[in-house]
């Protein structure tokens, strides 16, 4: 699974899982599970930047834990949803701020906000036994150096099983699929010219240079 994002059909990405984030935005927590579609083409691996484009002036970062399908699943139970984790990535949701306000003032959906090529920047591969209570870790980002966000894990509203779960009863997951569990308070602007990093815990580390979209 080391090149998992070849494999996957969608990202998944939970939105309001952490109840600080979600008042930060002036948000309700939702009563049941809230979910979005990123596209598979909003990934970006290490190496290569985040690119801001032009039709944005207002980038958030959204640091997350993310979960890696390795057994296709339909109406999964939470009693065996782990058993089709077969790891995870450190993930960024990035949103166009402006343009996710704007979708939600004319009551429409955020896929431009959210979908932007490089809006998906990924760590490597991080092998399930890596992680052995991924309830209880922390997640952390900087932006230059200085702590944007920082929490832990068990903050989170509701639990990976149960995510799975709630999922897969309405779309199927297969093997690949990545579902962003949500990102804990502390999102802001980044701007071209400045470095992201983020880690799990001690487990791993990522960085990228941010960068203006270059046109054609």
């Amino acid at each position: 699974m080391n090149r998992f994002w070849e494999k996957g059909s969608k990202i998944v990405a939970v939105a309001r899982n952490y109840a600080a984030h979600a008042k930060e935005l002036g948000n309700e927590v939702p009563a049941e599970p809230f979910f979005f579609l990123k596209p598979m083409s909003s990934l970006v691996r290490v190496g290569s930047p985040i690119e801001i484009p032009r039709q944005t002036t207002d980038v958030h970062h959204e640091v997350e834990l993310g979960v890696i399908i390795g057994k296709r699943g339909r109406d999964i139970k939470v009693a065996n949803a782990m058993d089709h984790v077969v790891g995870y990535t450190l993930a960024l949701d990035l949103t166009a701020r402006d343009l996710q306000s704007k979708a939600k003032t004319l009551q429409q959906c955020w896929t431009i906000a959210k979908g932007f090529d490089t809006f998906c920047p990924v760590s490597d591969f991080i092998p399930k036994e890596k992680i052995a209570n991924p309830s209880n870790i922390e997640l952390w980002l900087t932006v230059d150096g200085v702590t944007k966000q920082k929490d832990t894990t068990d903050k989170m509203i509701v639990g990976i099983p149960e995510l799975i779960e709630f999922v897969s009863q309405i779309m199927t997951l297969e093997e690949g699929d990545i579902i962003l569990t949500g990102t804990p308070s502390g999102v802001g602007p980044i701007k071209p010219g400045q470095k992201v990093k983020a880690g799990i815990s001690d487990i791993i580390e990522m960085e990228f240079d941010v960068i203006n979209r270059k046109y054609n």
